[in-house]
């Protein structure tokens, strides 16, 4: 029998802002808690996640993600919860203890990098971030624009 293939079409929607806002420590992979429409809405990409965050919980043990729009799925009626609702986050204990701890540093906060299938199941991959200031802004965005201008450079054609 032939194994079925993992669906490609899914869509891997990433917080970018999130990556030059702040710089990134340790991550985690969770599992979301969604409804069937938000399944589907997030599926179809209409998911936005620059102004989300995630609270972790000792006592007892949980992550939260809070302020991320799911868009409502038309064809699924006036039956659905508000878009931006707080969602549970799904992940061993050990995990989300460790979260915890390093959110609990000062400048710390735990924000939400990707979301994506796998297996048909929706992930999430949350970061902790800490803060970075302007001028280090500033160097990752020289740095950038240095890698682009050697990779042009390499990538044109020489004629001896």
């Amino acid at each position: 029998m032939a194994k079925k293939k993992n669906k490609t079409e899914d869509k891997t929607i990433e917080n970018r802002a999130a990556r030059f806002e702040f710089a990134i420590g340790d991550t985690v992979e969770c599992g979301m808690k969604l409804y069937g429409p938000e399944v589907k809405s997030v599926r179809e990409g209409k998911i936005s996640l620059q102004e989300g965050w995630v609270r972790a919980e000792v006592s007892p043990p949980g992550l939260w993600l809070h302020q991320v729009n799911i868009a409502e799925y038309g064809p699924a009626g006036r039956m659905q919860d508000a878009p931006t609702r707080t969602r549970k986050l799904l992940a061993h204990k050990k995990e989300i203890l460790k979260l915890a701890k390093a959110a609990d540093i000062k400048g710390a906060t735990l924000v939400p990098l990707k979301v994506y299938f796998v297996n048909g199941y929706a992930k999430c991959l949350v970061g902790v971030g800490t803060g970075r200031t302007q001028a280090d802004k500033r160097q990752v965005i020289a740095k950038r624009e240095a890698d682009r201008d050697i990779r042009r450079a390499m990538s044109k054609r020489v004629d001896h």
